[in-house]
């Protein structure tokens, strides 16, 4: 078969045959394809994606029909080689960008060598349906990712469409949003978005009691919260006592100010060194969905406890290494910014991790001893940066009355690594 005209456009435009074409593809399967989309199927040699995609297509082409490995990411240069030189088509379902197989693609080939026909996302189609204006929802992913993650998105009034990993998703997701005080949150399963089979269920979380369906699915939650249930906050300073800990934690005034010095930006790696309860690193990777971190405890205990915590809040993606600085930190991944918030007297931990950085990497460290703060400030005189003190001061009860009763000063180094 002969090029379609938006294929030879496209190629004229690049100068070259692009190495894949990408076609999303909804539950509404060949007849739901636009023209362009259906002419670059027809026009292919092979026609890769998962069983259910090529079924949609199937009996409609003349393309060899190739199923994706599984795992499917290492799998990929390998394949792609394979079929070099053929009119080679990938189809994915809904908006191949949106949390989708063209992102997984760019990322392995370069956005350059594949060109995307995107098909509206269950994400257009979900808001369609319920009337939402999508810049108001929060969307989360659970697809090959914890269910955990939602946590970081709930909060009362707000609108989030989640991503199911399959039929048992929305009971899961009811029961924890029930466990975490949001049972009376609205939910609403919309399945088979699209196609001759859609379906929608509605219900509340307390009260979930539908049978699981289709593995295609998303859920929508209008989240309401019980008297009783947590509210936390978007800004860095969570309450202490949303944390697990023996003590060991950067309470919140401190927190806060040291989370403004490390100023996390997208994308970036955080090391939080010394990690006592993981309050710096789980409050970094709420900064931003992007934010990554690994915190690095040496006592087993307190290394469960971040882990948890992580999860009790919404970033079950915080890596924790059990383990002691300096040694614990070789091989890790080159970090962005490095906290150091216990263990900065011990030999070699100042310096292994400052030698980690980059050039423009960042550095803050806490210190609430005598000893600790005479590592910084020989820091502070070798490497420039700034020095702050900070003490913090809480009523407290006095017979019939109330006094300040203060906490011990804090000081904080932080510079940029030239």
């Amino acid at each position: 078969m002969g090029e379609s005209p938006v294929r030879d456009t496209f190629v004229q435009r690049q100068g070259a045959r692009p190495a894949v074409t990408v076609v999303g593809i909804g539950a509404d399967g060949w007849n739901g394809l636009g023209g362009s989309a259906q002419d670059a199927l027809a026009s292919a040699e092979v026609i890769l994606g998962g069983p259910r995609q090529l079924e949609l297509v199937s009996g409609q082409v003349e393309a060899e029909l190739v199923p994706w490995p599984s795992p499917l990411v290492p799998a990929l240069p390998g394949l792609l080689e394979r079929y070099s030189g053929q009119r080679l088509c990938a189809l994915a379902s809904g908006d191949p960008m949106f949390f989708g197989l063209g992102a997984t693609l760019a990322r392995t080939i370069g956005s350059s060598r594949m060109h995307v026909i995107a098909h509206p996302s269950s994400v257009t189609l979900a808001c369609a349906r319920l009337g939402w204006p999508a810049e108001d929802v929060e969307v989360v992913s659970v697809v090959g990712r914890p269910l955990e993650r939602v946590r970081r998105a709930v909060a009362p009034g707000r609108r989030l469409l989640v991503l199911s990993a399959g039929a048992q998703s929305p009971r899961a997701l009811a029961r924890q949003l029930t466990a975490d005080g949001y049972g009376p949150s609205a939910l609403t399963v919309l399945e088979q978005l699209g196609g001759r089979s859609e379906r929608i269920e509605t219900g509340t979380a307390a009260t979930w009691a539908h049978v699981p369906g289709d593995a295609l699915n998303v859920v929508a939650v209008e989240c309401e919260a019980t008297p009783d249930a947590t509210v936390l906050g978007e800004v860095p300073g969570l309450p202490d006592d949303a944390y697990l800990h023996d003590g060991q934690l950067t309470k919140r005034e401190v927190r806060a100010v040291t989370l403004a010095h490390l100023a996390p930006r997208p994308d970036e790696l955080l090391w939080d060194v010394g990690g006592g309860a993981g309050s710096i690193a789980i409050e970094w990777m709420r900064a931003h969905r992007t934010c990554r971190a690994i915190a690095i405890e040496s006592n087993p205990g307190r290394a469960a406890g971040i882990a948890a915590n992580a999860d009790a809040l919404g970033v079950p993606a915080l890596e924790v290494v059990t383990g002691r600085a300096p040694d614990a930190l070789a091989g890790l991944p080159t970090p962005d910014v490095v906290f150091i918030g216990g263990g900065v007297t011990r030999d070699g931990v100042f310096d292994a991790c400052w030698a980690a950085l980059p050039s423009g990497g960042r550095l803050v460290a806490n210190a609430v001893t005598v000893e600790a703060e005479t590592v910084l400030t020989s820091g502070q005189a070798r490497f420039g940066g700034a020095l702050v003190r900070v003490q913090v001061s809480r009523a407290e009860p006095v017979g019939g009355f109330l006094g300040w009763r203060p906490s011990m000063p804090v000081t904080i180094w932080s510079a940029v690594k030239p």
